[in-house]
């Protein structure tokens, strides 16, 4: 292994603190802040960690914690929830303070910085029992909080004196020799001032998922604090419900009108991941939302069928076209039934109306000049005996150099290309070289539109919300000048072209495929123009992946403009970059990747799927898809975060109260909590009306971290065993806590709608909540008031466990015709002769690892010391349960290790 630091760096001193404890034998290299270790990242990112596999790991916690599981040691749910902590409260509260002591010399100031974090933790500690933050002996969570701490509690002029068992556990860190090594070689005795070279190049801290203003993270004021509690306090408006959706949906007076549509997905394969995140699922989401607002909103979408790539398949697979789109259409609805996309109507492009309205559009461009006749030269296979369609045909891009920049444009520089501009132009079908041939055309007069195009997108970029991706590539094909665009080919599958001297051709697929938008409609509701010839009423967002982008900001838009017949164009233009898979590309033909035919196979429900395709939404910058992060964010936000704040808040319900929310007298700090809850609720509602999906997403974790810590510090266990004060705050707790749940559901319905309508049942939660918690901008109101009863509560999310993950990824990570043909040789395996029986004991003992067997008892004595401790602790009985599954579930794994049978569970009720 080889580790990548920098002096000064204060992420740094994590990993070498983590080295030096463990004695994991690693390279370090010294390198420059600026440096890229990683060449798939846009920015450097140390410390990094390459890994003998060629995998690299750039997240601190996640290199410490990977140097941990090294020496054997697991991380536990305890340890991730410190993890999560020390990520989301306590790094951008430590960003502000360092930026404002170490730049601009104001120690004093950038205190106040961290008295929420500290006096959290300093909390935390006075009720520990042993002299780390899990265990009787150091975990992970106390070198990662250790280090991250480090450059502040050195310096007096950051902290104060109240925290004295937070200096208690400081001091007796700073005591272990690793500790003191690490800190040396990063910091040299230097303290704040090593650090100055490395904050220099960290951009200014400002606002963020935890902040409001310049100065720090948001700090919950007394106006606040009342006025949540004047608003939690009006209850339910149970008269406001959302109705139920009324077919067909047509625009209404007075309503906010909006046409969502979502990229075409081509009909001749089988969706990715990727296509599914880049258009359908985003636009989902918004949709969902939408609908939760109360606006009026249409959302349609269907199957590109026209066009080489559906001829090619047919000839691939021996059918016809039809055929093709027939069979293909129908796994493409089955595909986004699974992940739960709601389309108001999911239609096709293959049909009369489609050709009705194409031919219309092209008529009215034709008599109004707009259209060009040419004859152009272009790519024919002669091998395949036919002219290439611009995807068909790859090469090297004339402009920047890219090898595989397409016929149409290149995905690098995004510039417009014509395929005979290309350089080594291949056939994608045979791999052999074109030639170059004429052929009359029809082209769109895009330079005759220029100026029309340029007027329409200063009002629509500047009043929408068009993401900055779209601006920049509709930018990019503006900036040399619009040129005449072909709308037909020399193809036989398509829409074709009406006029009489081109009669053999049909029109070019985007062309005609983003008109399959308005005849997808128009298949919806005999109503359609109310939608597309509408522009003062209705509003219409566009769902796409940015390779789509320049179809749907210029080439459409212009058709549109051309026709005049007072189409209602773009008013948000929302476009994701690339999700990779792991770090590489999906690739059907290599079975690389999953597939949204093969994530239901996968026994991960489809809700799970969506939350972490939502998570890593590539919305600034491509992003990759990872098993492993899967699992983390499975285990840590879903499980230990968000499923277990909602079960423990509905437990408790259950448990203590005879599943009756009780009487709630609010103190001060349940005030704080509805008015952070109100505030990240706030926030939630201000992204998502910008559309921006995955930052929104945080704030919903961040109200069950807000909810975790309430619960953990207020105690309801313990005080429900006390006098009648102690009663009544453990009721108080939970009654507010259950509603927090309650309110959860209703922000998580975009995201995960069966969980959400899971929750709501489990709450027994009043339909009226749905509708009341997102009109306006938002209220947090008391739902589940005192004496509701709630229904039956079970956990939400199951763990990922890693053997299960490791079989899935090497499932899709290109091996998945080994593997099927090992599991079917399994199968088919001849079973033992009568002469000689294979025994069980002959089989465990031909299975026993020693190696792994030596990792699991490390683990096993570590876990027992856990759970020892959380009873000494007199810890709630739920959390000591889950600890001795995790016991119990390593003891099986160490005897299976060991080569022996595991006895069978005894049977409750039975003697032996």
């Amino acid at each position: 292994m080889k580790l990548y630091v920098s002096e000064g760096n204060p992420h740094c001193l994590k990993v070498l603190a983590a080295l030096e404890l463990t004695g994991v034998q690693c390279d370090v290299h010294y390198v420059n802040h600026e440096e890229k270790i990683m060449p798939f990242l846009s920015r450097p990112a140390l410390p990094a960690l390459l890994l003998p596999s060629g995998t690299h790991l750039f997240s601190s916690n996640a290199i410490c914690q990977y140097i941990f599981e090294v020496t054997g040691q697991k991380t536990t749910a305890l340890c991730n929830q410190w993890l999560e902590w020390e990520a989301v409260e306590l790094q951008p509260a430590l960003l502000r303070a360092l930026h404002m002591a170490v730049l601009q010399g104001k120690g004093a100031e950038a205190s106040k910085f961290l008295q929420r974090p500290l006096n959290y933790l300093d909390q935390s500690l006075s009720k520990k029992t042993t002299p780390y933050l899990t265990t009787e002996v150091i975990s992970v969570v106390d070198v990662i909080l250790w280090a991250a701490l480090y450059p502040v509690l050195s310096d007096s002029n950051l902290t104060s004196g109240e925290h004295k068992f937070v200096r208690a556990w400081f001091d007796h860190m700073v005591g272990i020799q690793a500790c003191q090594a690490a800190a040396q070689k990063l910091l040299k005795g230097k303290g704040l001032e090593a650090m100055k070279s490395f904050m220099q190049r960290q951009p200014a801290p400002g606002s963020s998922n935890h902040t409001e203003n310049e100065e720090g993270e948001h700090l919950v004021s007394e106006e606040e604090m009342e006025s949540a509690t004047l608003v939690w306090s009006k209850g339910l408006d149970s008269s406001t419900v959302v109705t139920e959706r009324q077919h067909p949906i047509v625009p209404q007076e007075g309503k906010r009108n909006i046409l969502l549509t979502s990229a075409l997905p081509y009909v001749n394969n089988v969706p990715h991941l990727g296509n599914i995140i880049g258009c359908v699922l985003s636009a989902d989401v918004f949709a969902r939302y939408a609908r939760l607002r109360g606006w009026n909103l249409l959302f349609v979408c269907g199957t590109d069928e026209y066009g080489t790539a559906t001829e090619n398949k047919a000839r691939e697979e021996g059918l016809t076209p039809q055929q093709i789109c027939d069979k293909y259409n129908t796994i493409h609805t089955s595909i986004y039934k699974w992940f739960q996309i709601d389309f108001d109507f999911f239609g096709r492009t293959t049909t009369q109306k489609q050709t009705e309205i194409a031919q219309n559009i092209f008529w009215r461009l034709h008599e109004r000049g707009f259209l060009l006749e040419d004859t152009v030269e272009q790519l024919r296979c002669e091998n395949c005996q036919r002219f290439l369609a611009d995807r068909f045909v790859e090469g090297v891009c004339p402009h920047c150099g890219y090898l595989e920049a397409r016929g149409d444009q290149c995905d690098k520089c995004g510039r417009l290309i014509n395929a005979v501009e290309l350089r080594n132009p291949q056939c994608k079908v045979c791999s052999q070289t074109p030639v170059i041939r004429s052929s009359k055309h029809l082209f769109l007069d895009l330079p005759k539109l220029e100026n029309q195009l340029e007027q329409w997108l200063e009002k629509s970029t500047n009043s929408g919300d068009w993401t900055s991706n779209a601006k920049q590539i509709t930018r990019s094909w503006l900036r040399d000048g619009l040129k005449p665009r072909c709308i037909t080919r020399d193809l036989k599958w398509g829409t074709p072209v009406p006029h009489p001297e081109f009669t053999d051709k049909v029109f070019y697929v985007w062309f005609d495929a983003p008109i399959g938008y308005l005849s997808i409609t128009a298949n919806y509701t005999d109503q359609w123009e109310k939608w597309w010839k509408n522009p003062k009423q209705v509003e219409l967002y566009n769902f796409m992946a940015k390779d789509n982008v320049p179809f749907h900001s210029v080439v459409f838009p212009c058709t549109l403009l051309g026709a005049q017949d007072n189409y209602t164009l773009v008013n948000h233009l929302v476009a994701t970059e690339y999700l990779n898979y792991e770090d590489t590309k999906f690739s059907k033909s290599r079975g690389v990747g999953v597939f949204g035919d093969m994530a239901k196979d996968t026994g991960i429900p489809s809700d799970v799927w969506r939350f972490y395709l939502l998570y890593v939404r590539p919305e600034g910058q491509d992003s990759a898809f990872s098993w492993a992060d899967m699992a983390l964010k499975n285990n840590s936000e879903l499980l230990n975060n968000l499923g277990n704040f909602i079960n423990r808040a509905g437990m408790f319900v259950s448990k203590f109260f005879e599943g009756c929310v009780p009487a709630m007298e609010l103190l001060q700090e349940d005030k704080r909590l509805l008015a952070q809850v109100g505030w990240e609720l706030r926030q939630y509602i201000q992204l998502m009306d910008k559309v921006k999906i995955r930052d929104a997403l945080k704030h919903i974790l961040n109200i069950s971290r807000h909810g975790n810590q309430y619960i953990q510090i207020n105690e309801p266990w313990r005080k429900i065993k006390g006098g009648e004060m102690d009663r009544q705050r453990a009721g108080t707790v939970t009654g507010v806590s259950v509603n927090v749940a309650c309110l959860l559901s209703v922000m998580l319905l975009p995201y995960m709608p069966a969980v959400s309508q899971t929750i709501r049942d489990q709450l027994n939660a009043p339909p009226s909540c749905v509708a009341t918690l997102l009109l306006g901008e938002g209220s947090f109101v008391c739902c589940l008031t005192s004496g509701h009863r709630i229904g039956t509560v079970s956990p939400l999310f199951q763990k990922l466990e890693a053997d299960q993950i490791e079989t899935l990824k090497k499932r899709f990570g290109g091996q998945q015709s080994q593997v099927i043909a090992q599991e079917a040789a399994a199968t088919t395996k001849p079973t033992a002769s009568p002469a000689a029986p294979a025994t069980a004991e002959k089989t465990t003992v031909d299975s026993a690892d020693p190696e792994k067997a030596k990792q699991l008892t490390q683990a096993v004595a570590e876990q027992g010391g856990t759970v020892r401790a959380l009873k000494a602790q007199k810890a709630e009985k739920a959390v000591i349960t889950a600890e001795v599954a995790i016991l119990l579930d390593l003891k099986k794994q160490l005897t299976l290790a060991e080569g022996k049978s595991p006895e069978p569970a005894p049977q409750k009720g039975k003697k032996k």
